[in-house]
């Protein structure tokens, strides 16, 4: 099944739809056991049957170690860390708010985290249910997946695209997969109904969700690496910065936001990450810099740094928060470029240099907390950003977390 591309036959009304169904199975989590099913009559707006609302958002942290394979799931409300199946030689881990993916040669696994919100625009649902495993999608290095509410595009390094309805994912399976016509020169990353992608000439070209080519804005975008969705619009990097992608009413515009100068290769910002919902993006910017692109102000800021392993920042006037080569956390005034905090070392041994073949540790943004893993120590920090880079908790673990991604976001 997993290596079915012919086209699918899908119903539009189908791929429309945002699918929120999940079904119930045995779950690795004990408190997320789902509720029984209510009528349509009697359903709350928001209900969503196999999963249990909550107040306030549902974090948790996926976890892989991959020497041995040693999967977990931390929930930060809780504490608990929850035991998964093995993955083994992954390479990459990212996530789309809800299903974590284990890039591997042979393929990628993907796993239900069993926590997401949905966005209704003017107000948020929060749901947490059962921690499962889906299965596997075809892919291998240099393979990305971008996702919505409806689908999961998954683009293999040959910039062939495969879609996979998300109501698949959401039922526990992987399910059959749909081909996107031509070669993508980046990720095609799902937005307003439609799926955006740069040609291998640098044309930025909107399909329908059956595959067809819809209008498309008149910039283009040169040598594309990142991507992030934000509020306002997909930020796509480019060789001369980065281009904002909108839609209004199914007309797609283009709005290149320059750097401002001539900027070497080696400092060009290549792969984004901000707070979900968020629109300041960060980037690194050569080895002692970082990006700070700001998309409501259309803007870029270089604030420079010591060495940089990893950046990431909440945005809306909070710090920019840095792990540099000394293995501590430093927070830096974006509008000043000030450094006006600092912890002590938190990641041992040579994880915290930014050397090792592995990836380096990641930081993790949610709206009051920051999370640092640190492989060799075995722990995983929860970090107040608000608070001078406060050390709030720590979590013991009985793997080495290389790769680390937060979903309930």
């Amino acid at each position: 099944m997993l290596d079915r591309t012919n086209v699918i036959p899908w119903a539009p009304a189908a791929l429309a739809a945002i699918s929120l169904l999940t079904t119930s199975c045995a779950s690795h989590d004990d408190t997320a056991s789902a509720p029984k099913a209510a009528s349509s009559a009697s359903a709350p707006h928001g209900y969503v049957e196999g999963a249990q609302e909550k107040a306030e958002q549902q974090s948790r942290l996926l976890l892989n170690d991959p020497a041995t394979g040693g999967t977990r799931v931390l929930d930060l409300i809780t504490g608990t860390t929850h035991k998964v199946s093995r993955a083994t030689g992954t390479t990459d881990l990212t996530t789309d708010g809800r299903f974590g993916y284990f890039h591997a040669a042979d393929g990628i696994h993907v796993l239900d985290g069993g926590a997401w919100m949905v966005d209704h625009g003017d107000h948020v649902h929060y749901y947490r249910a059962a921690i499962r495993d889906v299965g596997r999608m075809p892919g291998g290095p240099g393979t990305r997946v971008r996702s919505d509410a409806a689908v999961t595009a998954v683009t293999d390094e040959e910039g062939r695209a495969r879609i996979y309805r998300r109501a698949g994912l959401e039922q526990g399976e992987v399910g059959p997969a749909r081909r996107l016509p031509g070669r993508h020169a980046g990720a095609v990353v799902p937005y307003a109904e439609h799926l955006l992608s740069v040609t291998e000439d640098g044309k930025v070209m909107a399909y329908d969700r059956q595959g067809e080519r819809s209008a498309s804005p008149d910039q283009g975008c040169e040598t594309p690496r990142g991507d992030a969705v934000t509020r306002r619009g997909v930020v796509l990097g480019c060789a001369d910065g980065a281009l904002l992608v909108r839609e209004d009413d199914g007309t797609f515009t283009a709005e290149k936001i320059p750097y401002g100068s001539d900027v070497p290769e080696a400092e060009r910002a290549t792969a984004f990450r901000h707070r979900p919902g968020s629109d300041t993006l960060t980037a690194p910017a050569g080895k002692r810099a970082v990006w700070v692109l700001d998309v409501g102000e259309r803007t870029w800021a270089r604030v420079k740094t010591g060495p940089v392993v990893s950046a990431n920042t909440a945005g809306e006037g909070s710090v920019l928060v840095v792990l540099e080569t000394d293995g501590a956390l430093h927070g830096y005034d974006i509008a000043t470029g000030k450094q006006v905090s600092k912890t002590k070392r938190l990641v041992t041994g040579s994880s915290g240099t930014g050397t090792d073949k592995d990836a380096p540790p990641v930081i993790e943004v949610d709206r009051s907390r920051a999370y640092l893993n640190d492989p060799k120590g075995k722990r995983v920090y929860e970090i107040d950003y608000n608070d001078n880079l406060r050390l709030a908790r720590t979590f013991d673990l009985d793997i080495e977390p290389a790769l680390m991604a937060e979903t309930g976001r």
